[in-house]
């Protein structure tokens, strides 16, 4: 997995509408990028919605916040659209990006992982539990207490 302290990896993959992202397009912002399991799922509807909840105060901080599941896109733009979620969610169908982010979980998903990403594409923290919580909450403290 990617340490705190490294070069958060860059990627190209598409958005829920099938456009490309990438990444590194996002340097000069903190970022939170964070891995979730299945989309319209309950823990992962939680954390997606916990972030979208918070979306102005990262905003008003210069924060991005990312989402990424093994998912295609059409499942990532359902889940999108039923929750209002106005930020990115990139579909991983291929698992290259969480492979690439050694969070690949046995079962062919992404573990719930979070990398708090400062504006130099430094890894600052990695949250690394299955609960959704934790994540908005310590993206928060990290992020938004400058």
């Amino acid at each position: 997995m990617v340490a705190v302290g490294e070069l958060a990896p860059d990627f190209e993959a598409p958005n829920q509408d099938g456009a490309p992202f990438r990444l590194s397009s996002l340097r000069g912002s903190p970022v939170v990028l964070y891995f979730y399991p299945k989309a319209d799922t309950p823990g992962c509807t939680i954390e997606s919605k916990g972030f979208q909840e918070h979306l102005g105060e990262f905003a008003s901080k210069g924060v991005r916040v990312v989402g990424v599941s093994v998912d295609d896109c059409p499942a990532q733009k359902a889940f999108a659209g039923k929750y209002g979620l106005q930020f990115p969610l990139i579909a991983d169908a291929k698992k290259e990006v969480a492979g690439r982010y050694g969070v690949l979980g046995p079962r062919g998903s992404a573990r719930r992982v979070s990398f708090l990403i400062d504006r130099s594409g430094k890894v600052l923290e990695i949250v690394d539990t299955s609960s959704p919580a934790p994540h908005v909450e310590r993206a928060r403290a990290v992020l938004l207490a400058t």
